[in-house]
C-alpha cells in the first residue's frame, strides 16, 4: 500500500478499504489464515509456523484453536508470550492489535478496530477508520466479549463473559456487562477463593 493510505488506515484517518491494492494485499494474508484454519490440530509446529508468518509479533507458548478470523490474517496482530484463544477468535485486525503476555480469550470473542462513519454518505461511500486496541498482561477476556475500536483494557483484569467493551478498563479489576463497566477490584478474596466459595490451596499461591 502506498504511504498515504498507511497512514490513514494506522492513524485512525477515514480511508477505502475497497481499494485494490489494499485488497490484493489482503488476499495473500488470508490465503495463509485459509491454511491455518485447514491444519489438523496434531500439526502444531506447521500451525506455529504459519502463526510466526502471519502476525506481526507472536511470543512463544501461544496458541489459537481454529476456527480463528481476521481481516487481515494477524498481519497487524502483536501478541506476547503465553496466550491462549478459544474457538472462534474474531480479529477486526484493520490496524494493530496489542495482547499481553498470559492473556486468556474465551470462545466468541471479538476484538474490532475497524469502524465507519455514523454520518450516512460517508458510510454509504464505504469509508473505514481504525483504532488500535491494547489488551494487556494476564488479562481473561470472557467467552463472548466484544472490544470496539481504541480501547485498553488494563494489566490482570477480568472481562465477563459477553460484556461489550466501549471504553478503557482499569487494571486489576473485574468488568462486566453492555456497556462494559468495573464492577469491583481484585482483592484477598480473590485470593482466597477461585469461585462461589470453592477455598484455593494455600499451596498454588
Amino acid at each position: 500500500m502506498d504511504r498515504e493510505t498507511a497512514e490513514k488506515m494506522h492513524g485512525g484517518g477515514l480511508y477505502l478499504p475497497t481499494d485494490g491494492d489494499l485488497l490484493k494485499e489482503q488476499a495473500v494474508c488470508l490465503d495463509l489464515l485459509y491454511d491455518y484454519n485447514h491444519l489438523k490440530p496434531s500439526r502444531g509446529e506447521e500451525k506455529r509456523a504459519l502463526l510466526e508468518k502471519m502476525f506481526a509479533e507472536i511470543g512463544e507458548g501461544c496458541y489459537i484453536e481454529t476456527p480463528f478470523y481476521a481481516n487481515w490474517g494477524g498481519k497487524h496482530v502483536h501478541f506476547g508470550s503465553h496466550i491462549y484463544a478459544n474457538f472462534n477468535l474474531t480479529l477486526v485486525d484493520d490496524t494493530h492489535i496489542y495482547v499481553g503476555d498470559h492473556t486468556m480469550i474465551g470462545p466468541n470473542v471479538i476484538i474490532a478496530t475497524g469502524g465507519h462513519p455514523v454520518f450516512p454518505s460517508l458510510r454509504e461511500q464505504e469509508y473505514q477508520f481504525n483504532l488500535p486496541v491494547h489488551i494487556g498482561r494476564n488479562c481473561w477476556i470472557g467467552a463472548g466479549a466484544i472490544l470496539l475500536p481504541g480501547v485498553t483494557v488494563g494489566d490482570n483484569t477480568v472481562i465477563g463473559a459477553g460484556s461489550v467493551v466501549t471504553k478503557d478498563i482499569p487494571a486489576d479489576v473485574v468488568a462486566v456487562g453492555n456497556p462494559c463497566q468495573v464492577m469491583r477490584p481484585i482483592g484477598e478474596k480473590d485470593r482466597e477463593f477461585y469461585s462461589r466459595g470453592r477455598r484455593i490451596d494455600p499451596d498454588l499461591l
